[in-house]
């Protein structure tokens, strides 16, 4: 009971290229999280992870278009704290050299017995509520998981977008993001206009503090924190 109740404000992607095993998966911890989001190759597992903005991801090692590594880097870079665990099979074990560097927190052999995988996963779900709240520029801070912004303690009502804006900036190297990365994260579309990037900052100022997010000699943005943390 216990475990289920950590786990369960948690949302796990999943990306596995056998769908029986998958699906298997699916079936004995799926139940446990508030999202359990499957891909089957590592293209489209980058792809749901820019959408679900998951806490936790698990990866096959080998699948078509990406591997579990490339995809574990590539997610590293986005969101430098979530933890990355890798399903392998034990003819892998070479590559398996190369997932420190793109830092994996754990790998699993096939087959495994999903209920060891499960209590691993509540392992993560304590460190993960620990560092969930994050400080921003005083009075402001930021929930790491459920991405939300607090003003003194009290909830500040931003769009999704926004909201997934603070995020990205707070996971990027020094808390920066260029106006092209920006619009290439938060806008599906192949073409968001400069204005329209100015207008969606303004609107983010004036629901929280203008200083909380700086321009950059119009490059880009830079994300205010407690740097006393």
């Amino acid at each position: 009971m216990a475990c289920r109740t950590k786990l369960a404000p948690l949302k796990l992607l999943l990306v596995e290229d056998e769908k029986r095993l998958a699906e298997l998966l699916k079936e004995a911890i799926g139940e446990y999280f508030s999202s359990f989001v499957l891909a089957h190759d590592g293209v489209e597992g980058l792809q749901k992870f820019r959408t679900l903005r998951p806490d936790i991801v698990i990866t096959d090692i080998t699948m078509p278009k990406m591997d579990g590594l490339a995809l574990a880097e590539k997610i590293k870079k986005e969101k430098s704290d979530i933890p990355v665990v890798i399903l392998s099979a034990y003819s892998d074990k070479e590559k398996l050299l190369g997932a420190i560097d793109a830092g994996v927190v754990k790998y699993f052999i096939k087959p495994f017995d999903p209920e060891e995988l499960l209590a691993y996963l509540c392992t993560l779900a304590e460190q993960i509520k620990k560092k969930s709240l994050v400080p921003l520029m005083p009075p402001f801070s930021f929930d790491l998981q459920s991405e939300q912004l607090f003003r003194k303690g009290v909830l500040v009502h931003l769009s999704p977008r926004e909201s997934r804006f603070i995020a990205l900036l707070y996971h990027s190297p020094n808390h920066y993001l260029s106006n092209e990365a920006i619009k290439e994260r938060l806008w599906d579309e192949d073409l968001v206009s400069d204005e329209r990037l100015r207008t969606f900052i303004k609107r983010v100022r004036q629901k929280s503090d203008k200083g909380l997010v700086e321009n950059v000699a119009g490059q880009g943005y830079l994300l205010k924190v407690d740097q006393r943390h």
